[in-house]
């Protein structure tokens, strides 16, 4: 599975942006999905999470209430809209794909494909 995220770019604080991946080389309908994000200097952590059939989303403290995680697998692609964004959100976005815990984990280690980020940086 090949993932490719975009939709990153520069937003002033309080705006929107939706990220999305797409795979190839399989598709991701029975694979549970994840969001990441890496700023700098610091460690990955968990955004959000979402499971093979959309039913079962997961979200980090930090992003609750902000995001929402979707999926079309018609379309074999997961997406990530992020609202009133906030500097602190100023990082790299990585899609990561789970073909064994298919409800989606936070959990970076179980996520056996990664894609390229985009960077969303956020001004204030």
């Amino acid at each position: 599975v090949q993932l490719q995220a975009s939709g990153g770019g520069l937003v002033q604080a309080g705006g929107s942006l939706r990220l999305s991946c797409a795979a190839s080389g399989r598709t991701l309908r029975s694979y549970g999905m994840g969001w990441f994000r890496q700023a700098p200097g610091k460690e990955r952590e968990f955004a959000a999470a979402i499971s093979w059939s959309g039913g079962s989303k997961n979200y980090a403290e930090s992003v609750k209430d902000r995001s929402t995680i979707s999926r079309d697998n018609a379309k074999n692609t997961v997406y990530l809209q992020m609202n009133s964004l906030k500097p602190e959100d100023t990082a790299v976005y990585y899609c990561a794909a789970s073909p064994r815990y298919v409800l989606g984990s936070p959990w970076a280690h179980d996520y056996n494909y990664w894609g390229r980020g985009t960077l969303v940086t956020v001004s204030s």
